[in-house]
């Protein structure tokens, strides 16, 4: 069986994610300077979000924390993190996060990784009905909204690579928070994906992926489209996984060297992929025969990513947050 989200689990997360949101340093802007008055450290660039050691992984940590104080608010970090919420999620703070984005240059800041992000920590936000957090965050959760409108009807090709550009990520963690586009969002999927059939991955994985470019499409379908749409469209795109193909899909990457960031990606490779395995597993009925592998395939990646989400900042940074995305399938 797979393991699961567990409170003590969920309280040694909270407990990486609370070491690093607020370490400023090491750090790495994807800043443009357009002048040398631009040339600001990161907590004057980003009120909120200027640890984690860069802007987008910032982001998901909040996400992270905020998902595991709902879903277990008596642990033993949940005091910690209501604390950093009122220190870091204030009006001004927001306002300065916003101002940023205005700045000649930012038209592409994070796009898509981390606008799919800050709307789904604002979908999380809002699950805390009792709390100001999602209403205070809400203007810079509108800019990144209306960022996605404006993008994807001039984005023509999606983009397919294995990393922070991949688009099919950016619309699936975007959805919770854009309810109101779905027809948008899912207009663009079947604009760019619709036709895609008999997915052979052979490009994965490529050496700093941490997403698979073919089970994060299928878990975009999935999110996107009615069932009734998404089961013939899932049959055509992977139609061999009965038998265990495309085999690079059913076996974790092996990671290398931990204190490289990039090669530290595949840790989160084999994370994500046991998420999208879980997710479409649970589309199918439970006598369907791809249903067991897929799950077997999950559980052999959750069991290579799980140990090795701290010990070296690398990884440390960013990769518990997958680990909640996987346990919770």
């Amino acid at each position: 069986m797979s393991p699961s989200l567990t409170e003590p689990l969920a309280a040694r997360l909270a407990a990486i994610a609370l070491g690093h949101v607020e370490r400023e340093y090491p750090n790495k802007p994807g800043h443009v300077l357009n002048g040398p008055e631009d040339a600001r450290t990161p907590s004057a660039l980003h009120p909120i979000f200027f640890g984690s050691f860069d802007w987008h992984s910032c982001v998901h940590a909040y996400w992270m924390l905020a998902r595991l104080l709902r879903r277990f608010p008596e642990m033993e970090p949940a005091p910690a993190i209501r604390a950093l919420f009122a220190r870091r999620l204030r009006a001004e703070a927001v306002a300065g996060e916003v101002a940023y984005l205005a700045a000649p240059g930012a038209r592409g800041f994070e796009r898509p990784y981390g606008w799919g992000w800050l709307l789904s920590l604002q979908a999380e936000l809002a699950r805390h009905a009792d709390e100001p957090w999602a209403a205070t965050l809400a203007p810079l959760a509108q800019v990144f909204a209306q960022r996605f409108r404006d993008f994807l009807p001039i984005a023509t090709y999606p983009v397919r690579v294995g990393t922070h550009p991949n688009t099919a990520f950016g619309l699936l963690m975007a959805a919770d928070q854009m309810g109101e586009d779905l027809h948008l969002l899912r207009a663009t999927a079947l604009r760019w994906y619709g036709q895609d059939r008999d997915c052979p991955a052979w490009g994965e994985p490529s050496g700093d992926d941490f997403l698979s470019s073919a089970l994060i499409e299928a878990a975009c379908m999935a999110r996107l489209l009615p069932e009734e749409d998404f089961r013939p469209w899932f049959d055509a795109f992977l139609p061999h996984i009965a038998e265990g193909q495309p085999a690079t899909l059913f076996h974790p990457a092996r990671v290398s060297d931990r204190t490289d960031g990039k090669i530290a990606h595949l840790d989160g490779l084999n994370l994500s992929r046991a998420w999208c395995w879980r997710r479409l597993a649970a589309t199918l009925s439970p006598g369907d025969p791809r249903r067991a592998p897929m799950e077997q395939a999950a559980a052999r990646h959750l069991e290579a990513g799980l140990p090795h989400l701290a010990g070296h900042y690398m990884g440390e940074h960013w990769l518990a947050s997958f680990a909640v995305l996987a346990l919770e399938g």
